[in-house]
C-alpha cells in the first residue's frame, strides 16, 4: 500500500547552506495496516507525512502509493493522485471558515476523478456525530466537533491511505480518545491503512504497531551519534 525506498529530503537555509532532514533507507505499510509515528520534535514526522503525500518532492528516492510512484509524477499529477488515494487529516484542521461542515466534506470531493456524493457527505457527517449540524459553519462548531468535521472530509474519496497529523493536539483531553476512537475505527470499517503522528504514548499504546522516526530516520541518528563540539575529551586517569 505504502513504500518508501531511499527517502532523502533537505531544506536550504537563508545561509545557503543545506540542512538535511530525512534519510529514510526503507518504510512500508500494507493495506489497512495502522501505524502509528512516533519521535521527538524536529525528526522529520510532518516533513515525512508531507512527502508521502507528495505535498513536497524529496531531493530523491521513491514514493510508492497504492502501486502508483508517486515521485515520478509532476506537482498538478500529484495532487490528482493524493486526491483519489490519500486522506489528510491536518492538526490544524484546515477547514474553510465559510462554508458549512457538509459543504467543507463535499468540497474534500471536489479535485477526485470519482463523482460527488452529497449522501456519502451527510453518511460520514452523521457518523461523527455531527449529522445535526451539517449547516454550520466552523466558528459555530467546537473545537472537538471540527476535527471531526476534518476526519469526515478526509475520509470523504474512500482514500487507500490516511495522514493524521497529531490530530488531537489542538483537542481537549476530554475529546482526544473520541477522536481516535473515530479515527480507528473508520479505517477498519473501510479497510483504509493508517499512518498517525502523535506524541501521546496513551494514544500510540491502543495501536500494534509504532514506529519512531528518530529509528527510521538516519539523520537523526547520525545527529545522535555525533560528539557535541563543547564536549571536552576527558584525558584518562593517570
Amino acid at each position: 500500500m505504502l513504500k518508501l525506498h531511499q527517502i532523502k529530503k533537505s531544506f536550504v537555509q537563508p545561509d545557503k547552506q543545506r540542512v538535511p532532514i530525512l534519510d529514510i533507507p526503507e518504510f512500508e505499510i500494507a493495506p489497512g495496516e495502522q501505524v502509528i509515528l512516533i519521535g521527538p520534535s524536529g525528526c522529520g514526522k510532518t516533513t515525512m507525512l508531507h512527502t508521502i503525500a507528495g505535498i513536497t518532492h524529496p531531493d530523491s528516492g521513491k514514493v510508492f502509493l497504492d502501486n502508483v510512484e508517486l515521485t515520478r509524477y509532476s506537482e498538478s499529477a500529484r495532487d490528482r493522485i493524493r486526491a483519489d488515494k490519500l486522506g489528510y487529516v491536518f492538526q490544524t484542521f484546515n477547514l474553510l471558515p465559510g462554508f458549512s461542515a457538509y459543504e467543507n466534506v463535499i468540497l474534500g470531493m471536489t479535485f477526485a476523478s470519482k463523482k460527488r456524493s452529497p449522501e456519502r457527505a451527510r453518511t460520514l457527517l452523521d457518523r461523527v456525530g455531527l449529522g445535526h449540524r451539517l449547516n454550520n459553519k466552523p466558528h459555530q462548531l467546537s473545537v472537538g466537533e471540527q476535527q471531526r468535521v476534518a476526519v469526515a472530509r478526509a475520509l470523504a474519496n474512500r482514500p487507500s491511505l490516511l495522514l493524521a497529523d497529531e490530530p488531537t493536539a489542538n483537542v481537549d483531553p476530554g475529546n482526544q480518545q473520541q477522536i481516535i476512537d473515530l479515527i480507528k475505527s473508520s479505517c477498519e470499517t473501510e479497510k483504509i491503512a493508517l499512518l498517525m503522528v502523535t506524541h501521546s504514548m496513551e494514544v500510540a499504546e491502543q495501536f500494534e504497531r509504532v514506529e519512531r522516526l528518530d529509528q527510521l530516520n538516519l539523520v537523526v541518528g547520525d545527529a545522535k551519534a555525533k560528539p557535541s563540539k563543547n564536549t571536552t575529551a576527558q584525558q584518562p586517569t593517570p
